[in-house]
């Protein structure tokens, strides 16, 4: 039989887009857990945030961060790969796929200051302004702060030159992707990591089968890269229609709810 992998988005896939609990999907998690197969966080939030997922979610598997920027490994978890292109970094061994971010924000300012557009990225907001912004507690968004790959920004209200901004983002050669927020970012995403872990799953285990599960457009690359792909519903019980593949798997339910019901399914 193949090896069953899962990767999984956060913020309004596991966990609910208000509350952020992940309560409703307790009854797969623990199926998951119990048949020791992997789950893959695969999230546009820091490695700091993600950290204090893992631990409230008891998980011990690889992770990647700010929209496949990162790929950690905890040291020891894979026996069979090379180490060309790893660095040890911590805990972890780590593969580095995004720019840094201080290169990544003197763009985005730059774009900002040439084209006078409102925009405004988390490098101009204190910890409290991005609490209130995410719905978050004020110690998650100090994390959140902690950017090491991409910068995620919003339009001020009333901005209509949007489109302008995201061309020009594309026109400096660099990515930009939607989730809670809009985020620029350098030649990495979540699909090209996938497809990195991907490989060294099937190092370990031979034959695989890989579960893709998010409800954003920043979603969409690694859902292209899994066998399985998963859309959850968004708080408005609404699919995002820009997240459309052949066999796409559409959950019943808003976040952790829809994820629960379809995990149990296919496990």
């Amino acid at each position: 039989m193949r090896k069953p992998v899962i990767f999984t988005d956060l913020d309004g896939t596991l966990l609910h887009p208000v509350t952020y609990s992940f309560e409703a999907a307790k009854p797969a998690l623990k199926l998951i857990k119990e048949k020791t197969i992997p789950l893959v966080i695969c999230s546009s939030k820091t490695r700091g945030e993600i950290e204090v997922w893992r631990e409230r979610l008891d998980n011990v598997h690889p992770f990647i961060s700010e929209n496949g920027g990162g790929i950690f490994l905890p040291e020891g978890y894979f026996r069979n790969i090379s180490s060309k292109g790893i660095i040890d970094c911590a805990e972890y061994n780590t593969i580095i796929l995004g720019r840094p971010y201080k290169e990544i924000r003197k763009i985005f300012m730059a774009i900002r200051n040439r084209l006078n557009i409102n925009a405004r990225g988390f490098g101009d907001m204190d910890a409290k302004e991005i609490a209130i912004l995410a719905n978050m507690p004020l110690h998650e968004a100090e994390l959140a702060r902690q950017r090491e790959f991409d910068e995620p920004f919003v339009f001020e209200e009333g901005e209509t030159r949007t489109k302008d901004f995201l061309s020009a983002i594309e026109g400096k050669g660099l990515n930009w992707t939607q989730g809670i927020f809009y985020h620029i970012l350098g030649g990495n995403d979540k699909g090209r990591a996938v497809r990195i872990l991907k490989g060294f799953y099937e190092k370990e285990f031979v034959e695989i089968k890989t579960i893709g599960l998010g409800n954003n457009l920043n979603d969409l690359p690694f859902l292209k890269e899994v066998d399985v792909s998963v859309l959850v519903k968004n708080e408005d019980n609404t699919y995002d229609e820009r997240v459309n593949l052949p066999n796409l798997i559409k959950a019943d339910g808003i976040g952790p709810e829809g994820w629960n019901k379809e995990m149990l399914k296919l496990i």
